[in-house]
């Protein structure tokens, strides 16, 4: 199947797994608690995952899925695969919970070790963000679909920085050259600050502390296409699907190449 097939597909399973998610959302009725790994997860995780898995599982059934809500096989039993879905089925859970609709379907397909397509749905926002390797990243609304691109970089101005609504400055500023200006953007969920980025909106985004690969699958594509990066916090590429956990490191999502972050951003040890 091509790729432009299965990003119509993931497209469609996205938006069909969000109006699931805003079901939950603005009725209220939904469970929480909380997993062993110290996250949130949600009884409107769970179905969104469940019509994820069915509907990819039906158009694709040759095609493998890993999704956070799953987990995945051991690294013998998956390192072979050459193309699977890679699945956040709620993207933002704590923003879901508080209710700010900063929270996103996630759905990305990797081929050879690297994602080629990448779709990020925020139901709430009626927003939709995709990519497909090659071809551009897109921003569809409801005024219909435009391409999108990072920010332009004139040497001079600001740099705006993407955080969470709940994260402290102090943290940032000790990662950030102070010899440079910036400005801050506050955003829920990690994917929809990596969109933000991608559309021009912020330049940057430094996320420290523990996400999985279905964390930056679909960002991965879309920023790049849109012409940015996602990079761990010593300026190396991320990986997928070629270690036993499928943690990330820390993490910088990054947009104008031509913005010296090197200069701008402390690399640090990344947390693996």
């Amino acid at each position: 199947m091509k790729l432009e097939q299965l990003l119509t597909i993931a497209l469609e399973s996205s938006k069909k797994a969000g109006v699931e998610v805003v079901k939950h959302y603005k009725r209220g009725d939904y469970t929480a608690e909380i997993k062993e790994d110290n996250s949130p997860v949600t009884s409107a995780d769970i179905a969104a995952n469940d019509i994820l898995m069915a509907e990819l599982s039906r158009l694709t059934p040759d095609i493998p899925i890993i999704s956070e809500e799953v987990g995945a096989l051991p690294l013998q039993d998956r390192k072979a695969w050459s193309r699977y879905w890679l699945l956040d089925p709620i993207d933002g859970t704590g923003e879901f919970i508080i209710g700010s609709g900063d929270f996103a379907v996630n759905v990305a397909l990797v081929e050879n070790g690297w994602p080629v397509i990448g779709v990020i749905h925020a139901p709430d926002h009626q927003l939709t963000y995709y990519a497909q390797k090659g071809v551009g990243a897109f921003k569809e609304s409801a005024q219909g679909s435009q391409q999108i691109s990072v920010k332009p970089y004139d040497g001079k101005r600001k740099i705006n920085v993407a955080i969470s609504r709940r994260q402290k400055l102090s943290l940032m500023g000790q990662y950030l050259n102070d010899a440079f200006e910036f400005d801050y953007i506050a955003l829920g969920s990690c994917s929809l600050k990596n969109c933000l980025i991608a559309e021009g909106g912020a330049d940057c985004y430094l996320r420290i502390g523990p996400t999985g690969e279905w964390d930056t699958g679909a960002s991965q594509c879309i920023l790049e296409e849109a012409g940015g990066t996602i990079l761990d916090s010593e300026f190396n590429a991320l990986s997928y699907n070629v270690r036993e956990s499928l943690l990330n490191p820390d993490f910088i999502s990054l947009g104008n190449k031509s913005i010296p972050w090197q200069k701008i951003i402390k690399p640090h040890r990344a947390i693996r």
